[in-house]
Order: C-alpha cells, then structure tokens, then sequence
C-alpha cells in the first residue's frame, strides 16, 4: 500500500499543465521494435501519455517482431516514426529520416556486449566458440548480429559455418535468457539492453558473463518516415529533446535508463556504415 501510494504521489508531482489530446486529432503512429521496450508495457503506457499530452493528438505504439516489418511499413506509409536499430537505418535511408539520438551514459553512443554462460571461464572472444551455438537478436541488427559478423569477417572465417548452429531469437533480453539457460553458447547484445536488464532482473543477468565489449556506435535512433510533414517531425522532436525539462520527462527517461534526447546527425553512423560495408563485401567475395 506504501509502495502504490508513493507512485500516487510521484504521479501528482509529474503533472504538467499540458491537455489531454483533442479526440478529433490524427494520429501518429510511432513503432517499437520488440528489440527495445517489448515487453515494458507499463512504461511504454506513461510514454504514450506524456507524448499525447505534449504533442496535442492521439499516439498508437505500433510493435512488430522484427526491423525488416517496421520498415516495410516505413515504406508503405503507414508509420510516422519508430524507434529502430542503427543497422536498419543505415540500411534503409530512403524510407528514414533521423529525428532523434538517445543519450545514455552521457553520450549518444552504445556498445555491443559479447555475452557467455557465467559458469564458462574458458570463452575469451568470438574466437573460442568456434563449433558452438550462437544467437543472434535480428538479421538487420547492429549490435545482434553485424558486430558478431564483422569480428569474424576479421578472423579470416566464414560465418555462415564457422557456428555449429545459429538461431534468431528477435529481442536482446531473449538472447540473455538463452545463454543464461545454456541453450546456446554464446550472444551478441545490445549493451544498452544488458545493462538495463542488470537492474531489472540481476537473478537472470548474474547467470550470464561479459566476455568483451564492441567499438561505440551511434545509438539506436528515433527515425521518421521520410515525407513526414515539418511541422509533425518539428514538434516530435522538440518533444523529445525537451523530456529533460519537465519532472515528468524526466521521471520517465529515467526509468528509460537515459539522460535525454538530441537531434543528432547521420555522422554518429558512419562507423555502422563501415561495418555494413565490411560484412556486405566480404559476403560477396564468398559467392564468388
């Protein structure tokens, strides 16, 4: 009972002088790949009234299994804005249009973590799961599979045999929980995610351990679709880079496990270019 009343009270002290948003008001869709906020149903609950209220018109979270789907939709216009992966924005400029970069740890930055069994003391890198089971998060994702490709482009090896087996498993928690239970025997996951997960369920994340830590690349963004009018990509972005300046934007980036939003600029994903380059050439040089 202390506990409700103290969300209560914590509730009442977010409060802004914002309306709620007029019926008649379009829409805007705004997708969650099940990569990042899933299964945070309560959280992804508060972000979509704050964002009515400040916005001044109706939000659905739209979610969907994998990156390939959001951007589909991307294409056929029925999204306004999504929160993806690096990679897939990357990949698909065309459809996407950067609107804004989360700040964690201080910087619009995150690192992939290599991730094995907290019982394996032999597991130095990539290179010593050579003939074991690896999981992967999605195809098109930086941290979930990219990294792991372009470490063993890097080695001389084919990544296609170089596993024993691989398998997807379409969110990063899902890829903790399968090195956690041994079903695999190693993961590539977003760090961001992981390190979420250790204040969150520190039972499941003391199961597993960090072998290695990636290069730092530009955070997974907040896109829009690319013919979103400029007065809605406008005031979408000014409502995210402004969430650090009310007490309830801030109560919810902290709960986020982030510091903020900023406009950021395509030059943070250059090096998620280089490695999309990378693996992308050395595959073709396989076919070959």
């Amino acid at each position: 009972m202390k506990k409700l009343l103290l969300i209560f009270l914590l509730l009442l002290s977010g409060k802004t002088s914002a309306e709620p948003a007029p019926p008649s008001a379009p829409h805007l869709r705004l997708a969650l790949s099940s990569v990042f906020l899933g299964e945070r149903q309560d959280l992804i609950s508060r972000w979509k009234t704050y964002l009515e209220m400040h916005l001044q018109r109706p939000v659905v979270f739209v979610q969907r299994r994998t990156y390939r789907e959001l951007t589909d939709l991307f294409a056929q216009g029925k999204l306004d804005a999504g929160w993806v992966c690096a990679a897939p924005y990357t990949l698909h400029k065309s459809v996407q249009r950067l609107l804004a970069v989360p700040v964690w740890q201080r910087e619009p930055l995150y690192q992939s973590y290599l991730i094995v069994s907290a019982h394996d003391t032999v597991t130095h890198s990539i290179a010593d799961l050579r003939g074991k089971i690896f999981a992967y998060s999605d195809p098109e994702s930086n941290s979930g599979f990219f990294v792991a490709q372009g470490e063993l482009v890097d080695l001389g090896v084919d990544p296609a045999t170089f596993f024993s087996k691989t398998l997807f498993t379409y969110a990063h928690r899902n890829n903790v929980e399968a090195v956690a239970a041994k079903l695999v025997d190693g993961a590539r996951v977003d760090g961001y995610i992981y390190d979420m997960l250790r204040l969150q369920a520190p039972e499941l994340v003391a199961k597993t351990r960090i072998v290695q830590k990636s290069d730092k690349y530009g955070f997974p963004p907040i896109v829009a679709r690319a013919n979103l009018p400029e007065e809605d990509y406008r005031k979408l972005q000014e409502t995210l880079i402004n969430m650090k300046n009310d007490t309830e934007g801030q109560a919810l980036l902290a709960a986020m496990g982030l510091n903020g939003f900023v406009a950021g600029d395509d030059h943070l994903f250059d090096s998620v270019a280089a490695l999309l380059k990378k693996v992308s050439v050395a595959g073709q040089q396989r076919v070959r």
